[in-house]
């Protein structure tokens, strides 16, 4: 799923993820805690492309098993200039299956880095958790 063509360096990537993370920031300070994960994601996705970046939201994410293709209804909430899966929880605390999900995501996808989101926090900072997989 990641474009060898768009290849990025750890410089650029790390930078998205900062516009990213402060789009975030902005959403959680509008909205606050308590609302549904479709909520925020629409608010985040509308704050990513008012800046100039490409999002793909609810990007279908196929499997592959034995060399085949299978649509197993794995979804990203969130592709970021195909570089950055973003999940977005509104949840309690991130549990160890929400890094688990990122980890499968970021190894399907071929992206090196994820962002959990969880905007059910009283401050987005402590909603945050960066993944990354095989970044030079």
């Amino acid at each position: 799923m990641a474009d060898p063509s768009n290849r990025r360096t750890v410089a650029e990537i790390n930078a998205l993820s900062r516009k990213i993370l402060g789009a975030a920031v902005r959403v959680h300070r509008e909205l606050g805690p308590g609302l549904l994960e479709s909520a925020y994601e629409a608010c985040l996705v509308y704050e990513l492309i008012d800046a100039g970046h490409k999002v793909e939201r609810q990007k279908p994410l196929p499997l592959k098993y034995r060399g085949v293709q299978l649509d197993c209804g794995y979804r990203l909430d969130l592709l970021v200039e195909d570089v950055i899966v973003v999940e977005i929880k509104a949840v309690t605390d991130f549990e160890p299956v929400h890094t688990a999900q990122m980890i499968s995501y970021l190894r399907l996808s071929g992206c090196t880095l994820g962002l959990l989101l969880n905007f059910n926090k009283e401050y987005m900072r402590d909603g945050m958790k960066r993944i990354v997989l095989g970044l030079e």
